[in-house]
């Protein structure tokens, strides 16, 4: 089992930047593929990006070129640099860990924080 807890949310304007964080604990971590989504007001929750346990990283189109993945295994944290923002980023945004590779379905990742808001302002 993991836990994880993200952090980073808040206000920007368009075209600023935030970083996200998942602080994870559980001994499974560094072995687990990761990923964030984010669920907009009113909307079904959305694949963001995912990584794996050997460091392959992949993005929805929406954020590709704007938005990196990564991870300090040593630190148990996962990281979302989120640039050039724009108000349609504007949501919940969760990190979660699983076993399945590669998976840009929410059904595939077991365990999940309890969500940063990010707001996006015009």
């Amino acid at each position: 089992q993991v836990q994880l807890v993200e952090s980073g949310g808040g206000l920007v304007q368009a075209g600023g930047s935030l970083r996200l964080s998942c602080a994870a604990s559980g001994r499974t971590f560094s072995s687990s593929n990761v990923g964030w989504f984010r669920q907009a007001a009113g909307k079904e929750r959305q694949f963001v990006a995912g990584l794996t346990r050997v460091q392959i990283t992949y993005y929805a189109d929406s954020v590709k070129g704007r938005f990196t993945i990564s991870r300090d295994n040593a630190k148990n944290t996962v990281f979302l640099q989120m640039n050039s923002l724009k108000p349609e980023d504007t949501a919940v945004y969760y990190c979660a860990a699983g076993t399945k590779v590669a998976a840009r379905s929410d059904k595939d990742y077991d365990n999940w924080g309890q969500g940063t808001q990010v707001t996006v302002s015009s």
